[in-house]
């Protein structure tokens, strides 16, 4: 990976000199259907001037073989100039035309062009995926944000295939058959708008495609009509709601032309949903792409449709924030993922059926974004980007969740309606360029009148997140004298700005109390108050009636920990489900999950709370994060001597809000899911086997495909399911979906050998995909089988380095990530991190320390969690 990087100031130098006219990307895709997939053929043409003639520059290329490069007529020898990464170029001329003829490999991994094969049909897919640099992958390119220009793809592929790209076809496709009889064809399309090469995009193969349209008559008569697209695996179709992605993106489409006042600019909107995806969505303009488990597959909870359409609409916001106007470089990434994912939760909560959507904001994305700001490498949300590899690591909760928190505080700021006639002015100047933080300021400067530099200074370009802590005094009769909120700052750290400015929160605190015999906490004042330095009075509530709870942060204005006052917190632990409103409820569930992650709430508590108040969550999607937040604590948080008897409360919890819940609601299926998560016990072990064999129902439960496989993996992973049973479940299941639960179920069997066979699948080699590595890692690591993966922390720290050294960065990180020691959660495993931290200072590439130093943090919370939990 090393000879891959690409450093900031190399693509400044590279910027400078020169201004990118086009590319003719032409592939021959057709060696994808052969057993051995060989390589294909990509040829490139690039024209580009050149402000400096007689410099020198490079092409960035990943391939196995270049045949021939030709550089304004002239003929390179490949050898030469090619060194498996970059193409060099001497002697430029003014106006410059470059020809690569080079055979690319098809992916694995989910990089450039990846290759799945359907095991339903054997039918092959191919889809591009790019994000941060790997269009190089798939053809010479010179890969920074900031070279922009027109793409012309021309496409050979399988003739009863799906040819897409960004941009509409050109005429029909021309038909061709070889000798043998085999049938193929071409495609052309026209030349894309001016875009960075990340966001191109090529699909093929024999996708089931639904087709629709979206209308829109603008206030001048001018009339857009914009082709619509979905697209997904023929052997998935028969699972497709095609419907309600149209849906969605009809009422996105209206909602940010409503707002934007700039019509959607790329022609057509097709939307993919592709095989073994490594993230959520992709926001290649007019043709974006998505993981295929949002194609579900069995019953989902209304959680799982509101995840689906909030990621629809952040894709779509980026055809804006991103693909019209695009960050110079990555250290302005925020400029896009930002913006996506705040513009993305506003329409889902304004132009969709999700209308509580910033519920589910409030209680899990952000939570998200507390951990990564509190981590030792966390950065500002404008970050200090010095190479490509660094890019890769800061697609995270501060560059997504965090910086949509800040933009929703920004809008209370300056207000709605500045910030987006600033959008608007923003959209209309810097069309199909790049820009930095500077521009978008500028423009916020223009429609707010204020000084934008002092807020950018204080939440886009430091570190870390604040606490504000309510204290409050009472007079005899029990009304309130003063209310103040305390602001503590971050952390001290590595990655926190020592000695920033006090950041100003806008911020809502609400009083709750329970009125007559309602049993409700209801809200009976609230005020908002600006908390400018380290302690601010909120006098419009003096006088108020004694509350049971005071929340900080009440509507969830800003970006901070909301700590509670004792009282307060005595409330929560006795009432928290007595909150009438759920975005309260959600604020005091994030509230009291951050004080165990930060040791401060015994593990034991946090979990009586949910065991207590869970079952009453009317909000699906905070519901569901409970139940993860609830399976990390006891695996992780819990004191080893509390964690069986905190595992068999949980399970029996879990049983009794799956029989209590109403028959077929989303309630039951997502207890019934967690109760399989987390049943240990011999009674609920064979309960899940009757459920699995069908001799015990529960009255609405439709123990569907996908249920049964979550229903099997404790059961194998307990011993009561043995590689037998899996197999026949696979029989059921023999798809891709299917074979990814079987790798997971057969790693997950508690046998020494099996554990060793994992391993070495997933270390000692590189062939497996990267779908099946995290089924294998998945399944690897189990936490009920501690003392089987022991053995396996030395061997970790011992090969992290040539992994990095070997793989591709994403398949390199899924390794790091996944296989980090964190359930030998004890001191030598600490001190094992930290041996090797020292013992690679200088030595091996920051991205990979950065990751390792991530791990150890969340290790050590752990072990200081554990250390509370044990305490009387």
């Amino acid at each position: 990976m090393p000879g891959e990087n690409l450093t900031r100031e190399e693509a400044r130098e590279r910027a400078r000199l020169l201004e990118v006219e086009a590319y003719e990307v032409e592939l021959d895709l057709r060696t994808a259907v052969a057993p051995a997939a060989e390589p294909f053929r990509s040829v490139t043409t690039v024209r580009f001037r050149c402000a400096q003639p007689g410099a020198a520059t490079f092409l960035d290329l990943i391939a196995p073989d270049v045949t021939a490069v030709t550089l304004n007529g002239r003929d390179l020898d490949p050898g030469a100039v090619f060194d498996g990464a970059r193409i060099a170029l001497e002697d430029l001329a003014a106006e410059n035309e470059v020809v690569v003829d080079a055979r690319c490999a098809f992916s694995r991994t989910g990089e450039g062009m990846h290759r799945f094969v359907d095991p339903e049909d054997g039918e092959v897919y191919l889809y591009t995926q790019y994000e941060p640099a790997d269009a190089r992958r798939v053809f010479a390119t010179f890969e920074q944000p900031d070279l922009k220009a027109p793409f012309t793809f021309t496409v050979t592929a399988p003739g009863h295939w799906t040819v897409l790209s960004g941009a509409a076809l050109a005429g029909s496709p021309e038909r061709h058959t070889d000798a043998s009889g085999t049938d193929s064809a071409t495609w052309r399309f026209e030349p894309t708008k001016p875009i960075s090469t990340y966001i191109t995009a090529v699909l093929a193969g024999p996708y089931a495609y639904l087709q629709d349209r979206y209308t829109r008559t603008f206030d001048d008569g001018r009339e857009l009509v914009v082709p619509l697209g979905a697209l997904c695996r023929r052997s998935l179709a028969r699972h497709f709601d095609a419907d309600d992605i149209f849906t969605v993106t009809k009422q996105g489409l209206d909602f940010f032309h409503d707002h934007f006042d700039y019509p959607y600019p790329w022609g057509k909107y097709d939307q993919a949903f592709v095989p073994e995806y490594n993230i959520g969505a992709m926001e290649n303009p007019g043709l974006v792409t998505f993981r295929e488990e949002f194609v579900f597959r069995g019953k989902v909870t209304d959680a799982a449709y509101e995840r689906r359409a909030n990621v629809v609409l952040h894709e779509m916001a980026h055809m804006w924030f991103g693909d019209l106007v695009t960050m110079e470089w990555w250290d302005d990434l925020w400029l896009k993922e930002s913006f996506a994912d705040y513009m993305g939760a506003l329409a889902l909560a304004e132009a969709t059926r999700f209308s509580g959507s910033w519920i589910t904001f409030a209680n899990r994305r952000k939570a998200w974004a507390y951990r990564a700001d509190q981590l030792p490498t966390t950065h500002p949300i404008t970050a200090d980007i010095q190479d490509l590899e660094a890019a890769k690591l800061n697609f995270d909760g501060i560059t997504y969740a965090k910086g949509a928190a800040v933009l929703k505080q920004l809008v209370a700021y300056v207000g709605r309606d500045a910030f987006m006639e600033g959008a608007r002015r923003y959209f209309k100047r810097h069309a199909f360029r790049n820009t930095r933080l500077a521009d978008l300021l500028a423009a916020l400067e223009e429609t707010s009148g204020r000084d934008m530099s002092a807020w950018s200074r204080s939440w886009l370009q430091t570190a870390g997140v604040d606490t504000l802590t309510p204290r409050a005094t009472y007079d005899a009769d029990g009304r309130i004298t003063e209310l103040a909120i305390l602001r503590e700052g971050p952390e001290a750290g590595p990655g926190a700005a020592a000695g920033a400015p006090p950041r100003p929160h806008r911020v809502a605190v609400g009083l709750y109390a329970q009125p007559g015999a309602s049993g409700e906490l209801v809200r009976y004042a609230r005020a908002e108050v600006d908390v400018t330095d380290g302690h601010a009075a909120v006098g419009e509530l003096a006088g108020q009636p004694r509350p049971d709870l005071i929340l900080v942060n009440d509507d969830d204005l800003t970006f901070c920990k909301a700590r509670f006052d004792e009282d307060s917190l005595d409330t929560v632990r006795e009432r928290l489900g007595d909150l009438s409103d759920p975005l309260a409820r959600a604020i005091a569930w994030a509230a009291a999950w951050d004080l165990t992650r930060d040791g401060l709430m015994p593990a034991r508590d946090y979990l009586g709370l949910v065991l207590r108040f869970a079952g009453r969550e009317t909000d699906i999607g905070v519901l569901q994060g409970l139940h993860q937040q609830a399976h990390y604590t006891v695996d992780h948080y819990a004191a080893a001597g509390h964690r069986a008897e905190a595992e068999q409360a949980l399970a029996e919890g879990a049983l009794g809000e799956l029989r209590l819940a109403p028959p077929g609601s989303d309630h039951q299926l997502a207890w019934a899911r967690f109760f399989a998560s987390v049943a240990t016990t011999e009674e609920d072990l064979q309960l899940l086997s009757s459920l699995l064999d069908g001799q015990a129902k529960i009255d609405g439960l439709d123990v569907d495909q996908e249920l049964r496989w979550d229903v099997l993996l404790p059961l194998v992973a307990h011993g009561v399911a043995d590689a037998a049973a899996v197999e026949a479940e696979l029989a059921r299941d023999d798809t891709a979906s299917g074979r990814r639960h079987q790798v997971r179920c057969l790693a997950a069997r508690p046998d020494a050998a099996v554990k060793e066979a994992a391993w070495r699948a997933v270390v000692d080699s590189d062939e497996l995909s990267n779908a099946i590595v995290e089924a294998t890692i998945s399944g690897f690591t189990r936490p009920g089988q501690r003392e089987l993966l022991a053995p396996y922390a030395p061997r970790y720290f011992a090969e992290i380095e040539r992994i990095w050294r070997e793989r591709t960065i994403e398949s390199a990180m899924a390794v790091v990530r996944g296989l980090y020691p964190a359930l030998q959660a004890h001191r030598a495993t600490l001190d094992a991190t930290d041996t090797w931290l020292r013992g690679t200072e200088g030595s091996a590439p920051p991205a990979l320390r950065r990751l390792v130093w991530e791990a150890r943090d969340d290790l050590a919370r752990a072990l200081r969690a554990q250390e509370r939990d044990a305490q009387d």
